[in-house]
């Protein structure tokens, strides 16, 4: 693997954070919360189908509706709706999915199930991976906290 496949990890131009969400306390909202307080210079675009805005943000319904690129895409949903929601990036071109989900072969047979079919997924559209069940990523560098807590130079 070259470095340049990282960059979108590490130095993305926009991110989508699918599982946002209007509720301090919970990931979706403390990670988009995070990418804005912490100066994330990019696009950010939270998707979640029952909301308009969230942190002064529009919100789309599905990765499929924004307009623009997506460099990165954070994931906070059920473990179930996760290849779907892979396969939607990968229609999408995203380049690069963090999933911070739980729910996986940590949970047993099914999870395990789950998580061949989001790698089989992820591997046919060229999306890379970094999770399932993960904290997420962050670069204070560029800036981008995909993670909790904000973390900052």
């Amino acid at each position: 693997m070259v470095s340049n496949d990282l960059r979108a990890f590490f130095h993305p131009a926009s991110v989508a954070v699918i599982g946002a969400s209007e509720t301090p306390g919970k990931f979706g909202h403390e990670i988009l919360k995070n990418l804005v307080e912490g100066g994330f210079p990019g696009a950010l675009y939270p998707i979640n189908p029952r909301s308009r805005q969230i942190l002064g943000l529009t919100c789309f319904t599905n990765v499929k509706e924004i307009p623009d690129s997506v460099d990165l895409s954070v994931l906070i949903i059920p473990a179930r709706m996760v290849p779907q929601a892979i396969q939607d990036c990968g229609e999408k071109g995203v380049k690069a999915a963090v999933i911070i989900s739980g729910g996986f072969s940590e949970a047993g047979e099914e999870g395990a199930a789950l998580q061949q079919e989001l790698a089989k997924i992820a591997a046919h559209y060229g999306v890379r991976v970094i999770g399932p069940n993960c904290q997420g990523v962050n670069n204070p560098y560029h800036p981008l906290c995909a993670s909790w807590p904000l973390l900052t130079r």
